[in-house]
């Protein structure tokens, strides 16, 4: 008599999956609350920028400079958790095999993005209060609560934008190359998306191009969030939401093939 044996693949309960996810974004979050050296700057760096050029130089050229400046010190503020969050961090996690072991472990296999993406999240939110605290209370910028609590909604999620360009930057690099790579992303593009300088003051060609980036968009909507937009929101969240979508698509491709 033949003897069938057989092996059943244990699946995970519903409550199971949502336990994993919880904890893998509570140890991603606890990983890089235990890094200074990425939390301090993450959150001084836009920070001191804005009190700088934003607050204290702004008021002697324009009554409204803070109010301006605001929107784009905060949108520079909250590239920083995506790009850098992703990208460096998931070369060294790649270049270390991290990444190959949580493969191997039975975890959702999204619970590794989600979990950088619940860091971002809460830097995004982190760094915008600390900008809106400086704003009112440094800057005198009167918002009210709906303004208030539509940029900070609009710069929070705009962070997924630059959490899927890490992502795929993160799949291009090694992980020692990696935060230079970064960096020749991340400080060109606030430069050409009208960050640190207004766009009308630029050349006609950085002008034409400034679209190109979703650094541009996600300013123009925390300019609208805060009165001082020029309409045409729509474009801009989907012009964001396809950035989004793309980089995504060419860093899910880059994961399968190289890993």
């Amino acid at each position: 008599m033949n003897i069938i044996e057989s092996t059943a693949t244990p699946v995970m309960s519903t409550g199971q999956v949502f336990n994993a996810y919880v904890q893998e974004a509570r140890a991603e979050v606890l990983r890089y609350l235990r890094l200074p050296g990425f939390l301090l700057p993450t959150m001084l760096f836009p920070s001191v920028f804005y009190l700088m050029f934003g607050i204290i130089l702004a008021h002697q050229n324009s009554p409204d400079g803070a109010r301006f400046l605001l929107a784009s010190y905060g949108t520079f503020g909250v590239m920083a958790p995506g790009l850098f969050g992703f990208g460096v961090s998931l070369a060294i996690d790649r270049e270390h095999g991290l990444l190959t072991l949580k493969r191997a472990l039975p975890m959702p296999p999204g619970a590794y993005l989600v979990g950088k993406m619940c860091m971002a999240l809460m830097m995004a939110a982190v760094v915008t209060t600390l900008m809106l605290c400086l704003a009112r209370f440094g800057g005198g910028v009167q918002l009210t609560a709906g303004q208030a609590a539509t940029f900070f909604v609009t710069e929070v999620l705009g962070v997924l934008a630059f959490c899927s360009l890490g992502l795929l930057l993160g799949t291009l690099a090694k992980g020692q190359s990696a935060p230079g790579l970064v960096n020749l992303v991340y400080l060109p593009m606030a430069f050409l998306s009208g960050l640190w300088f207004p766009l009308s003051v630029m050349p006609k060609f950085i002008q034409a191009i400034a679209p190109l980036w979703p650094a541009y968009h996600l300013d123009q909507l925390a300019l609208s969030a805060i009165g001082m937009g020029q309409g045409g929101e729509w474009i801009h969240v989907v012009a964001l939401a396809a950035f989004t979508a793309g980089f995504l698509t060419l860093a899910a491709r880059r994961l399968a093939r190289h890993g």
